[in-house]
């Protein structure tokens, strides 16, 4: 299905942007005080922010990027290289090595986490251990309840 001319020139409201992907305009309007998004200015002082097709797939792309773990940096360097002119090796190499590191963070993580979980058997273990033997030892003697 090929884009129509309208789809081509669409234009979207920061209100708009904020709706579809579930975000607020501040977090927008830091996205693009951090240089990941640069939308077209319209009105008295250009005030108004006027977004396009280019600046709503970088949004969702940021957005993406953030799921994943990725820092807003390397989320912006991946996006200026997607739009060079070049080929995309070096944005297909960029964003594997950013996902190489973030796997490696996620996997110390996870070690991490398994070994406290372990550590929380452990316990829960000798807790309900501790337990039994006082219900056992400390169970009042009912033979001399009237």
């Amino acid at each position: 299905m090929s884009a129509t001319p309208a789809a081509a020139t669409a234009t979207y409201t920061i209100t708009d942007l904020a709706r579809e992907f579930d975000v607020t305009p501040r977090a927008i309007r830091f996205y693009e005080d951090q240089g990941l998004l640069s939308p077209q200015r319209e009105g008295p002082g250009g005030r108004k922010r006027v977004y396009n097709g280019r600046e709503r797939t970088r949004l969702k792309l940021t957005l993406r990027g953030k799921r994943l773990g990725l820092t807003l940096n390397e989320i912006r360097e991946i996006l200026d290289l997607y739009e060079s002119p070049r080929d995309t090796a070096p944005q297909l190499d960029r964003f594997l090595v950013a996902l190489a590191a973030h796997r490696r963070t996620l996997e110390r993580q996870m070690e991490d986490l398994q070994a406290q979980l372990a550590e929380i058997d452990q316990h829960e273990r000798q807790c309900r251990a501790l337990l039994a033997a006082q219900s056992g030892d400390d169970a009042p003697d009912k033979t001399h309840a009237a």
